[in-house]
């Protein structure tokens, strides 16, 4: 586990593609329990840690997860989620180039949960919800481009769901019309940053996650945007 940022009330990690953030019907062992047993055996606790999940990404989406160490915390930044004070940062791989180099992008989603996807509208549907997000490309290979996302609002498969609707699916993501599938079985979908008040000492936090170091492309993106 790659801890990123670490403090009194909370901990970040940067999450693997194939790790899910908290416990659903695989039975497989979620983040936030790994996360409690790191901090169990850091700091030699006795009995149960307290471990609150603020925040989920998907499992086939690598990056940046908070935690909660303490139940203030974790009202508190419930409560900055909810109003949207919390500025998240995503990088994503895309084959087709976007209409625009940079833009904000409005959908209406409707969730389909028995297909574990959303769909995305123009205009407004019955049970919508409307997602924002701005994207700029920031870098580009010989065949993909590195979009940063500013995600507005936090809907279901949201980023995923509005590049697809633009002609830009997330590379290795069947689900939502990416041709082929990663070698790892994630996709290219990274949550690259966050920006928050501390719940507590209220300073301006901002935690930076690296991308995944085994794939060649990520460290290719990241590169030129080093080299700028």
């Amino acid at each position: 586990m790659e801890v990123i940022y670490e403090d009194n009330h909370i901990i970040a990690v940067n999450k693997t593609c194939s790790e899910i953030v908290q416990g659903d019907k695989t039975g497989d062992l979620p983040l936030s329990e790994t996360v409690k047993q790191w901090l169990k055996e850091k700091y030699n606790k006795q009995g149960n840690v307290f471990t609150g999940v603020v925040h989920r990404l998907d499992r086939p989406v690598s990056g940046l997860v908070l935690f909660a160490k303490t139940s203030k915390a974790l009202s508190r930044l419930n409560k900055m989620f909810c109003e949207g004070t919390v500025k998240k940062t995503y990088w994503a791989i895309v084959k087709n180039p976007p209409p625009q180099h940079e833009s904000e992008i409005i959908h209406y989603l409707v969730r389909n949960e028995k297909q574990n996807r959303s769909y995305a509208y123009d205009t407004e549907k019955p049970n919508a919800k409307k997602a924002i997000l701005s994207y700029g490309v920031i870098a580009r290979s010989d065949s993909y481009y590195l979009l940063e996302i500013d995600l507005k609002t936090g809907r279901h498969h949201q980023i995923r769901c509005q590049l697809a609707k633009i002609g830009c699916p997330v590379k290795g993501d069947l689900k939502y019309g990416f041709d082929r599938s990663n070698p790892e079985g994630g996709i290219s979908l990274h949550s690259r940053k966050i920006a928050f008040i501390h719940p507590v000492s209220k300073e301006k936090i901002e935690i930076t996650a690296p991308v995944p170091e085994s794939d060649k492309l990520w460290r290719l993106m990241e590169q030129q945007i080093e080299c700028r």
